[in-house]
Parts: C-alpha cells; structure tokens; sequence
C-alpha cells in the first residue's frame, strides 16, 4: 500500500479535482483505492455522489480517541472516507491528545493488505487535519496553479513541508503538478518556466478547463466517468499515469 497525501496549504490548487480523478483511473486501472477526505467543506465526499455522512464515517474518531479506521462508503469502485462541516471541531480537540497527528498514519497501517493506493484530500490550511494527513503519507503529491498566487504560496509551503520533514525525515514530495494552466496566456507560461526552473519532480501542467470539470462534481461523477471522450478526460489520463509512476502501481492509459 502507497500513501499520498494531496497537499497545499493554500486553497484553490486543484487538490480535489485531482484526488477524485486520478483516484478514479487509478481504481478503474485495477488497483484496490481508498480516498480520504480531511477537509470539513467536504467537497471530495459531495463531488463524488456522497451524501448524509455521519461524523463517525469520518477521521474524527481516529484523530480524537485513536479508534480504527471507520468502515469506508463504496463509490464509483473506490473506497471513500468522508467528510462533513462538523470534522472541524476534531481541530480544536487534537492538541489536548498526545501524538493525534500521527494517528491516521497507524488506522491507515492495520488496513496495509486492503488497498494498494490511498490519497487523501488534505485542507487548505496548516491546522491539525492538515498535518494528520500529511503525516499519515509516504509521500506528497502538491498541485500549484500557474499563477503568481502559486508562486507566492511557495515560501510558506517550503516551510510547512521543512516542518513535516523534521517530524518525518522519510517524509518527501513525490510529483509536483502545475495545474490551472493556460498556455495561451504569457503569465502562466512565464509561472510554468519558474517552477520547472524550481521544483523536481514536475508533472505535465493541467490544462484550466473548467466547464466539464464544474459539471462533473455537480453531476458526483469522476471526470472520465461523467465525458469519457473530453479533452479533460484525456488530460486527467496523462496525469493518472504520471501520478501512477510514482506511487509505482500499475496504470495503462485506457480511452
């Protein structure tokens, strides 16, 4: 089982999207897949058709008391933990556990023979949640759009992963993905050289096609699954196959 924590403590990275759908060709690929969603918006769990969730079916009872891993929903032939509003006061109720940050790491290691991939969908912040799921990973996977936003997050997300590594020095980035790119536009070519000049290893950008992508997550269907045929589907594909190389799971480009 390989762990990858989707990471950016800045907001409106694609680190949803990107869960969701490679997590879906991942799975469709034939690998064993679990999603976690740790963010309290909850968007993973409604993007993916999932509704009426109980606090209990979420991280909250591994974060707080320690408990196993809860029975996960069965959705689109992946496994999904989800989330819900309320996963937030489990921020204000970690600190006063020693060692809950840690505590998905070890619910995640009793289900090891289960799955051969995990991706958990880490909220955009620097909190608690935040760190019991980059905590619980091998490695990180983190999306960067090519917009100077994405560049001035980068000094503040060196120092989180610095702070991450220092409590887990086998802790490392696996990929980093430009996402949101339009290469029609100098800015985002210009961010694109930046961070190929910068980060290593670094995916293909993602192309910013948003109406499909819109649709998809209100339809609660995985991208290829919603318009198999898309230039998004496509897009997703050639992103499943880099994120697949370095999860080292076996995933062929499949229409």
């Amino acid at each position: 089982m390989n762990t990858a924590t989707v990471f950016n403590h800045a907001g409106g990275a694609g680190k949803t999207s990107l869960t969701r759908d490679v997590g879906y060709e991942l799975a469709r690929a034939g690998n064993r897949v679990l999603l976690i969603d740790l963010d309290p918006q909850a968007n993973l769990t409604t993007w993916m058709g999932v509704t009426d969730v109980l606090l209990e079916e979420t991280v909250q009872p591994i974060a707080t008391e320690g408990r196993p891993l809860p029975a996960p929903r069965a959705v689109h032939g992946l496994h999904l933990i989800p989330s819900r509003v309320d996963l937030a006061l489990a921020e204000a109720m970690m600190p006063g556990r020693i060692g809950a940050v840690m505590a998905l790491r070890k619910a995640l290691r009793a289900v090891e023979d289960q799955y051969d991939v995990v991706l958990i969908d880490s909220p955009p912040s620097v909190g608690q949640l935040a760190a019991l799921g980059a905590l619980a990973a091998d490695q990180l996977i983190v999306p960067i759009p090519t917009r100077h936003k994405g560049l001035d997050a980068l000094p503040g997300l060196q120092a989180v992963l610095r702070l991450y590594h220092d409590l887990r020095p086998d802790l490392h980035v696996g990929l980093y993905v430009p996402t949101m790119h339009d290469a029609r536009r100098s800015h985002d070519r210009e961010v694109l050289e930046q961070l190929r000049a910068y980060l290593s290893p670094l995916a293909d950008p993602v192309p910013q096609r948003e109406a499909v992508w819109m649709d998809s997550s209100a339809a609660g269907q995985p991208v290829v699954l919603y318009a198999p045929t898309s230039p998004v589907a496509q897009d997703v594909r050639r992103l499943s196959a880099s994120v697949a190389q370095v999860l080292g799971v076996p995933y062929e480009v499949r229409a």
